[in-house]
């Protein structure tokens, strides 16, 4: 162990076939899960734009556009977690979410792997402002827009977060009638 705080840095010797052996650092804080809530009504969808420390500290745009995001906490499932945290950030409470699937976010230097849902919502179901838990610290700004531009920002590169690609070229791909 290197640290353990919200995160936990650990030091670990791999052994290859061959009997090489290897010392990695990895960062684990357990699995987490994402959705992206879309209204198939009036074609639109919820988003966040919260400051990030990766792109500050590499001299980037920290305001990124993603999908409700965070942590599962111990003893919940993924689908669960995804509705909560759609709850917290953007203020909706979803039903049905559909499961697009669960990857390793960056396998190289972390355990996490995101459980990646789509979920519909009607305007009836923005309950709360969202914005994320105050205790939280998260400076989220609540995002609604049309899923035409939003396809339109990722196809174009301006979208850089790879769980939110995903979820919105699944969505595009699933339900491409709403796209039209």
């Amino acid at each position: 162990m290197i640290y353990d705080g919200w995160s936990r840095f650990q030091m670990l010797s791999v052994e290859i076939g061959d009997g090489r052996v290897f010392q990695r650092q990895f960062e684990d804080h357990g699995e987490a899960a994402a959705v992206l809530p879309y209204d198939p009504e009036r074609r639109m969808a919820l988003m966040v734009r919260q400051p990030r420390v990766g792109p500050l500290y590499s001299g980037m745009d920290p305001f990124l556009l993603e999908a409700a995001a965070g942590v599962i906490d111990l003893g919940e499932e993924p689908a669960a977690a995804a509705a909560r945290e759609a709850l917290e950030e953007v203020g909706v409470r979803l039903g049905k979410v559909e499961f697009v699937t669960a990857t390793w976010s960056v396998p190289a230097v972390s355990s996490e792997r995101i459980h990646l849902f789509l979920a519909p919502y009607s305007a009836e179901d923005r309950v709360a402002a969202g914005g994320g838990l105050e205790h939280e610290g998260e400076e989220i700004e609540v995002v609604e827009m049309s899923l035409a531009d939003l396809l339109a920002e990722a196809d174009a590169g301006r979208i850089t977060d790879s769980k939110t690609l995903i979820l919105i070229w699944a969505l595009a791909r699933r339900r491409a009638d709403l796209f039209a």
